[in-house]
């Protein structure tokens, strides 16, 4: 019953790849722009031998990694001082409000004026594309923390980096959570986006190499391979988010 139930979930994904396959063999049997996913399958197989799906795998999960670090770094800083300061979050309205709709790839150009191509200038538009979620959801939570806590941490003379710390973080670390799920799905997709634009690292721009040489088989590995990752990342985030909450709730 439970190797049936982890498998449910499969099936329907399962089903149309045999349609796909099916319909290469039996109906275009030949195509330039497409191929089936038993070759899409050899050519992944393919790449973990040479080696380059590691190192692309390595780069593009690195990159986005350091950048949602920082991201969530400056997001949370801000996000916890525009929460308990009413002033500071009236004064910075308009540069948020402005900044936070500019897609992060507009940024591409400019980031590579400033880093060049590379890992540099690929952090960089992934922190700034991680920090607008973190920043507003950290805020939100910040500020429907319970009123007497923060009352208590005044009478009990607390400043305000210890106030931060002490209570207010751990008051609203779960809506953190929903907030870094949601900011590693973005950190990937735009990681591999700036590789497919612009820099020449990692499975984007691996994928991009595999389209201009007319090798429809290794694109499609890599696009799957980029979905697999994707989907291990965000069950990697669930986990860790179910751990914290079990732990705080142990605690508590």
């Amino acid at each position: 019953m439970r190797l049936t139930r982890w498998l449910r979930p499969w099936w329907f994904p399962i089903a149309l790849l045999a349609l796909f396959e099916a319909y290469l063999r039996v109906v275009v049997q030949q195509s330039d722009a497409l191929a089936p996913p038993s070759a899409a399958l050899r050519a992944f197989i393919g790449l973990i031998g040479d080696g380059s799906l590691l190192q692309a795998t390595a780069f593009t999960l690195g990159s986005a990694a350091l950048g949602l670090l920082i991201g969530t770094a400056l997001g949370v800083a801000f996000g916890v001082w525009f929460g308990l300061s009413g002033r500071a979050a009236r004064l910075s309205l308009v540069s948020v409000e402005m900044l936070r709709p500019v897609p992060a790839v507009a940024l591409i150009p400019l980031a590579m004026l400033v880093f060049g191509f590379g890992l540099r200038m690929e952090i960089a538009v992934v922190a700034f594309a991680t920090l607008w979620p973190m920043l507003l959801l950290t805020q939100g939570a910040v500020t429907q923390v319970d009123a007497r806590l923060l009352e208590v941490s005044r009478v009990l003379g607390l400043s305000a980096w210890q106030r931060s710390v002490k209570i207010v973080l751990p008051a609203c670390v779960a809506r953190l959570f929903v907030a870094l799920r949601l900011s590693v799905a973005i950190a990937l997709v735009v990681a591999v986006t700036v590789e497919i634009a612009a820099n020449p690292n990692g499975m984007g721009y691996a994928m991009m190499i595999a389209q201009q040489s007319l090798d429809p088989a290794q694109m499609l590995a890599w696009l799957g391979w980029i979905g697999v990752v994707g989907y291990a990342v965000n069950a990697l985030a669930l986990g860790l988010q179910r751990v914290v909450a079990r732990r705080m709730g142990a605690g508590s």
